[in-house]
């Protein structure tokens, strides 16, 4: 298979950041500078920062912000989940029960800043409920209004990138794909186990002021090839579908880039 140029990149993500790193540990140095300067730029601009998490991309990167030497106002957070498994908090497959037993019980970022599914209710009415509590938080300013779409405006918007090009639990040819006029909404039938799953929709993804996609490993090659490959189909690949009115980067380790030229 022929690699993509870094023209190509441009051309199917315009002033998309793409940062290629030699190593995992590199990358998440970089990554953790990145997060906590939009961190410190937001929290001087309007007294808190808005971070929206998705699986696993971010637990290396915490860890290194958690230095002792480390100038993060942690009360000053408030950390949200693009997507949630509609599982109980205390399940191994809760991406909040993840990043707990990462970061969250070892920093004090105040327990309601910390904006997370009920695990209680079903689907429906957790997406319902979750969604709810975005819009008091943009009522109460802890959460920007976009002026351009209305929809919630996060400081910073961490995605992964599934095998198959999904985001969150946005999924190939799914009809959530098309989702225009809900902040959450919900599956019963995630290609991926477990099911039943909550996820934010792409007016929020693309309202960000920042979103950065962080993406490891060589197995990753192939669809990181062919989210930039200008020829692929955008209800094939939801992750093409990723074009923020803010800033997007691109935070890939080597062996996911080892597809594309550098």
């Amino acid at each position: 298979m022929k690699r993509a140029s870094m023209e190509e990149i441009e051309v199917h993500k315009g002033s998309a950041d793409v940062n290629i790193f030699v190593s995992q540990d590199e990358m998440a140095t970089s990554l953790s500078k990145y997060i906590g300067d939009l961190s410190e730029k937001f929290v001087k601009e309007k007294g808190v920062f808005t971070i929206v998490l998705s699986g696993d991309s971010y637990a290396k990167t915490i860890r290194n912000m958690m230095e002792p030497s480390s100038s993060v106002d942690w009360s000053k957070w408030y950390v949200f989940w693009v997507d949630e498994r509609v599982v109980p908090k205390d399940s191994s497959e809760s991406n909040y029960k993840l990043a707990y037993d990462e970061f969250l019980s070892k920093v004090p970022i105040p327990d309601d800043h910390i904006i997370s599914i009920n695990d209680k209710l079903l689907p429906e009415a957790a997406s319902v409920e979750y969604e709810s509590r975005l819009k008091q938080l943009m009522k109460s300013h802890v959460i920007a209004t976009s002026n351009n779409t209305g929809f919630p405006k996060f400081d910073l918007i961490l995605l992964g990138l599934g095998y198959n090009g999904h985001i969150a639990s946005l999924f190939p040819n799914h009809p959530q794909l098309k989702e225009n006029t809900t902040c959450v909404t919900y599956i019963m039938d995630s290609p991926k186990p477990p099911p039943q799953r909550i996820t934010m929709t792409f007016p929020v993804i693309n309202s960000a002021s920042n979103v950065a996609f962080v993406v490891t490993g060589e197995e990753k090659a192939r669809v990181v090839y062919e989210v930039f490959d200008r020829h692929q189909s955008l209800a094939m690949l939801p992750a093409k579908l990723v074009s923020p009115k803010g800033e997007l980067k691109w935070f890939l380790d080597k062996e996911a880039a080892s597809m594309i030229n550098n």
